[in-house]
């Protein structure tokens, strides 16, 4: 069994960030281009960087639906007025927490993403992914390695 634990989220909270709609959620290498595009463009225009300096500078994955259809992007903790960006609801509840750790930054939210789509989620019989999101964050760790969090609103399944 992987590493998890169920933390109590005692109020909603809000995320803002950018990213794209992903038409087909079945096409990975199409949908990883479409949100490394995104992720390139967001960094080069400064966009990104000015979300960062509202909040706490943690930057954070999000995978949402949004009028239904998949979404992914890249944005940060709290709501924030910036051109382009979403505000993105996220619930109170229970949330499955997901750690990681690796030695490449950029790969290690996918990782962690995989690594709980991939099987963790089946897994788990006790609780049940709900939604509408998730979100992974990445920071460096003192042996330079990294460490990452999966973060994902689940419901205890009655029995």
């Amino acid at each position: 069994m992987s590493n998890y634990s169920i933390q109590a989220i005692p109020e909603n909270y809000k995320m803002t960030a950018f990213g794209v709609i992903l038409e087909d959620y079945n096409d990975w290498a199409g949908n990883a281009a479409k949100t490394a595009a995104k992720k390139a463009e967001i960094t080069e225009n400064g966009k990104l960087a000015e979300l960062l300096a509202l909040a706490d500078g943690q930057e954070y994955q999000i995978n949402y639906v949004v009028n239904g259809k998949a979404w992914r992007g890249f944005g940060v903790m709290g709501a924030y007025d910036v051109e382009g960006a979403v505000v993105l609801d996220f619930l109170a509840g229970d949330y499955l927490v997901v750690p990681g750790t690796g030695a490449d930054k950029d790969r290690l939210a996918d990782e962690i993403t995989g690594k709980v789509f991939g099987g963790l989620l089946q897994e788990i019989t006790d609780y049940k992914y709900v939604g509408p999101g998730n979100s992974t964050f990445v920071k460096a760790a003192e042996d330079g390695k990294f460490y990452g969090e999966m973060w994902l609103r689940v419901k205890k399944v009655a029995g």
